[in-house]
């Protein structure tokens, strides 16, 4: 071999070096810059969830309890009262000249009852002494009884228009929020109709969160035999309820339409940050297990269900579906999918696709 042939090589070969280091360098400069994290066990709770509703712990009608035309109206709808706070006046013109009434008619009763009474006495010194028959004196006495009654049930008239006279202001029965009235100023309300219907008063501090589970997760949940359950509360717009409620009630039968178990959670609600009506998201808490969670930003979906990225061996980006649980925090718990050891990657999601080289930042 030659000088010529020889300088010939060694020039190939040295070009065929710098391909391969370009090519590689290309290679590095393409992977995407990924964070992941790393999967290990750790414990997280034991959570049921379901879609519920708010109620108010105390929910009561105002209804005008005598006839009377209705006078003011002392509060302002909406606004929060105390119980014994009055809330709407009705006239009381009529029902004072009932009380006259009555109070008259109980004179005239205490009047005859004296009568009576001095009637016996006389009459029964005259029968002692055998000036009048026997009998003319156990009139007198049945007389005496007779009055005796009357003037009872006069004195209950007196006490039945004196309630009626309290009647005329209505008051809140308990502490709550007002609703909107039903009736306006100058209206003629009537016991027993629907006119009698005012307002309606809610107390909404502790407030009551209604749900129901399944026959399979009841049958799990009193499986783990707690006495009260934690209940956490999750709000319309995505954000935690600060604080947390008990179970304050189960129902004791299933319900036959829906396979189901009514329950109920009373929760604190000092600021009325939930109002009755809303529907949330509840969470009951059943202890603690064992499981994988990811990072909720790291979950992605697409027509056969939610997916992440993983990072395969050789440092590729590889997806991968998974079945996930309930929510821990801003974590998905991990049914079915993935396993401990695993890497996940958590940003820059966007730009994978299957087989992409990706470059670790930082890893969890």
């Amino acid at each position: 071999m030659n000088r010529m042939t020889i300088a010939l090589l060694m020039l190939f070969a040295a070009s065929g070096c710098t391909r391969g280091d370009a090519q590689q360098k290309a290679a590095a400069l393409a992977a995407v810059p990924v964070s992941a994290v790393q999967l290990a066990p750790k414990a997280v709770p034991i959570v049921f969830e379901a879609v519920a509703r708010t109620e108010g712990s105390k929910e009561v009608q105002i209804r005008a309890r005598v006839p009377g035309t209705l006078e003011r109206q002392l509060y302002t709808e909406g606004d929060t009262v105390k119980a014994g706070a009055r809330l709407f006046l009705i006239d009381r013109a009529p029902l004072e000249i009932d009380l006259q009434q009555a109070r008259a008619s109980l004179a005239q009763e205490r009047a005859r009852q004296e009568q009576a009474q001095q009637d016996l006495e006389r009459l029964k010194g005259l029968a002692d002494r055998r000036a009048i028959s026997q009998r003319e004196a156990d009139q007198a006495a049945t007389g005496l009884k007779q009055a005796l009654a009357a003037a009872q049930l006069a004195e209950a008239r007196v006490r039945q228009s004196e309630l009626n006279l309290s009647y005329a202001s209505v008051n809140a029965p308990i502490a709550g929020i007002t609703g909107r009235a039903q009736q306006s100023i100058g209206s003629l309300v009537t016991p027993g109709t629907d006119s009698s219907l005012l307002t309606t008063l809610t107390q909404a501090d502790p407030i009551w969160v209604r749900f129901a589970l399944s026959e399979t997760e009841y049958a799990r949940l009193r499986g783990f035999d707690l006495k009260n359950p934690e209940v956490k509360v999750e709000l319309p717009d995505g954000s935690r309820y600060p604080e947390p409620g008990r179970l304050n009630f189960s129902s004791s039968s299933v319900d036959s339409n829906l396979g189901t178990v009514q329950m109920r959670a009373e929760l604190p609600n000092p600021r009325l940050q939930l109002l009755p009506g809303q529907y949330v998201r509840v969470q009951v808490v059943a202890g603690t297990q064992q499981a994988l969670v990811v990072p909720q930003s790291a979950v992605m979906q697409n027509e056969g269900g939610r997916f992440v990225w993983i990072v395969e061996a050789e440092g590729k980006a590889a997806q991968r579906q998974i079945k996930v649980g309930s929510w821990v925090g801003d974590d998905w718990v991990v049914l079915d999918g993935l396993k401990a050891g695993d890497t996940v990657i958590v940003d820059n999601l966007l730009r994978l696709r299957p087989g992409t080289a990706v470059k670790l930042q930082g890893k969890g």
